[in-house]
């Protein structure tokens, strides 16, 4: 889309980003303490932090989020990249930000030396599966998790 631009976000987002983010966990049901909130938006600008933070503008204004980061895993010597969090907001979705961010994480995991980006959503999540069933190849494995 003409008009959309794809870069890290830095100190001075973090009032556009907030609301996007708070939207994020609104969807799936969820709460933050502000302490975890402020946790990780240190760790997206801490250069000793394998996380980042990346925003989809339109016309200068923030219209989606993306939060990934590079671990370990024991199949590879190369480190995987998990996109974490996506979020674009309502007004905004259709318009192409969810694939240019997904396509913006893809290529910071190829010049980063990661060979698989990979992510989760939750079964309901049916209008972004529809996007990345057009990006992605569904893997098959089913989470398991415990709360510790």
């Amino acid at each position: 889309m003409s008009g959309l631009a794809i870069r890290a976000l830095v100190d001075e987002d973090r009032a556009a980003w907030e609301p996007l983010w708070q939207a994020y966990l609104a969807f799936y049901e969820t709460a933050l303490t502000p302490e975890v909130t402020e946790t990780i938006w240190a760790r997206f600008h801490d250069p000793a932090e394998p996380m980042f933070a990346l925003g989809a503008f339109i016309e200068g204004r923030l219209v989606g989020i993306v939060h990934y980061l590079f671990h370990r895993v024991t199949w590879s010597v190369n480190d995987r990249c998990y996109l974490e969090d996506l979020f674009v907001a309502e007004a905004a979705r259709g318009l192409g930000a969810g694939r240019a961010l997904i396509a913006a994480v893809i290529e910071k995991a190829r010049t980063a030396g990661s060979a698989r980006v990979y992510w989760h959503t939750h079964e309901t999540n049916k209008t972004a599966q529809a996007l990345y069933d057009k990006v992605a190849t569904l893997s098959g494995f089913i989470q398991y998790r415990i709360d510790t």
